[in-house]
């Protein structure tokens, strides 16, 4: 089957996702891209600028698959006549209606975020599919639609919710977690290494991570920590703060700028304690676990689904409190709950590509004959 992949922020997760796939997939998938830059730019004009590219692309295709960053309705104005019978399937990685905005965005100030969400909100109905990273992100989107829709003054649509609804599911992200294998050895630190390996930024809520950190530094508890993750010129200051309060505890401060650097950290670690306020999926967390790092996780978004918290209630708590707890009591015996990570490793690596590319080409069939 010929797939073209349309991607107007070809970068980050966006770039390795469809790139993995390709490389895995029996299909044949050709990718028209812009740079993964200007993200409010690429919303608003990158429709145009690959509907063009599209015109011009002279091979055949049988399915178009599109990041949730395209104008679909744009895209198919301007593609209209060489598109009329080609499905086409939105993957969300995200959403702009349930992604928390950065306080620090002047958008909000000039009221003018809520056009983003319109962008996604258009696409998801013009589209003859989609196709979300998580059952959460699912419906959290739903909800939100629900939220949006209400603030208009008239004419609602709120129908359109349930037709968007009943063309959407839920395709995992597909990960190359076998590429940490050749990294794998034996836990052998002196002490206890917790790890960060998150982006540098609000979402992800750095400030009750690292206070949990000062709270055990202060209460005399033995640990190191490993602070990875890729940062901005902009980025939360509880970092430097933790840089200075944690001098003696931090063996590694910054981005990884190899992958041979990023997995020997992950391969090291012994906890991934996770506090963040957003994730649709958690790429970062499903390879930290995949390689034996032991995780705490908040009791909210994707996280019970992903770390099946029916199965494995110890894994999560509600409040920091407990958070606290569970920590300190995993530096206490640490060497003793490594051992049990290998159910989690199990349980994570179904989202390899090893499994889920044979899922991906029988949806994307699917879906192209329906």
């Amino acid at each position: 089957m010929k797939i073209i992949y349309i991607e107007p922020f070809y970068s980050g997760a966006h770039k390795q996702w469809i790139d993995s796939y390709k490389q895995k997939s029996t299909h044949d998938i050709a990718i028209l891209t812009l740079p993964g830059n200007k993200w409010k730019w690429r919303m608003h004009g990158g429709a145009v600028t690959l509907a063009n590219k599209f015109n011009n692309y002279n091979k055949k295709v049988d399915l178009i698959l599109c990041s949730d960053f395209l104008n679909l309705p744009v895209f198919k104005s301007i593609c209209s006549q060489k598109i009329s019978n080609i499905p086409i399937i939105m993957y969300f990685h995200e959403n702009q209606l349930s992604y928390p905005w950065s306080p620090h965005d002047s958008d909000l100030k000039l009221n003018r975020d809520l056009h983003y969400h319109y962008i996604n909100y258009t696409s998801s109905l013009t589209s003859d599919f989609n196709l979300f990273n998580s059952k959460y992100h699912l419906d959290s989107y739903l909800d939100s639609l629900k939220k949006y829709l209400k603030k208009m003054p008239d004419f609602n649509n709120f129908e359109t919710i349930d037709t968007i609804s009943k063309k959407s599911d839920i395709l995992y992200i597909g990960c190359d977690l076998k590429k940490f294998d050749k990294y794998r050895h034996k836990r052998q630190n002196a002490k206890p290494l917790i790890l960060w390996n998150h982006r540098w930024e609000f979402d992800k809520n750095p400030e009750d991570f690292f206070n949990v950190l000062f709270k055990l530094k202060n209460n005399n508890i033995d640990f190191e920590v490993a602070i990875l993750g890729e940062q901005f010129k902009d980025y939360p200051k509880i970092f430097d703060k933790a840089k200075k309060m944690l001098d003696k505890n931090i063996v590694q401060f910054g981005y990884c700028e190899s992958f041979d650097e990023y997995a020997n950290w992950l391969c090291k670690a012994d906890i991934l304690p996770v506090t963040s306020n957003q994730d649709f999926f958690g790429v970062s967390i499903v390879e930290a676990v995949s390689v034996g790092v032991y995780p705490i996780m908040p009791e909210r978004l994707t996280y019970p689904e992903i770390l099946d918290q029916k199965n494995n209630p110890d894994l999560f708590y509600r409040k920091n409190t407990t958070l606290f707890k569970k920590l300190n009591d995993f530096l206490k015996n640490y060497k003793v709950l490594r051992k049990s990570t290998s159910k989690y490793e199990k349980l994570i690596n179904r989202f390899d590509w090893s499994n889920m590319v044979k899922i991906y080409d029988e949806t994307f069939e699917k879906y192209s004959k329906n």
